[in-house]
């Protein structure tokens, strides 16, 4: 099965579409290409309840918050010029490489 392209990656700025998070923006920290989803930093933060001795994030038990996952097609670029969100297209360069660029203002997002 062919894997669908993901246009956001890893320390992009992202604006949340929808959820429970709607309208909040944060940096990605980690990106899941099968499950098509990403963490963002301080968004979906989760609570689990851990026994003592079951978790090696907390030896002696108890709360541990960590970041949930949000779904790529909730999620939009946020335009480095007018910090709103935007859609992202591609653009080839002269020396034949290929580069994201913001749709509302036509920036460029890659570094070339």
């Amino acid at each position: 099965m062919a894997r669908a392209q993901i246009r956001i990656k890893k320390g992009d700025n992202v604006y949340v579409l929808s959820g429970k998070e709607k309208g909040k923006t944060g940096k990605v920290l980690e990106i899941d290409h099968d499950k098509q989803r990403a963490i963002v930093e301080k968004l979906m933060a989760l609570k689990r309840h851990y026994k003592r001795g079951r978790n090696p994030a907390a030896p002696q038990g108890g709360i541990v918050e960590k970041n949930g996952s949000i779904h790529i097609s909730n999620l939009a670029l946020v335009d480095p010029e007018s910090k709103k969100p935007t859609r992202i297209g591609t653009k080839l360069l002269e020396n034949g490489k290929r580069v994201r660029v913001a749709k509302r203002s036509g920036t460029q997002i890659d570094q070339a």
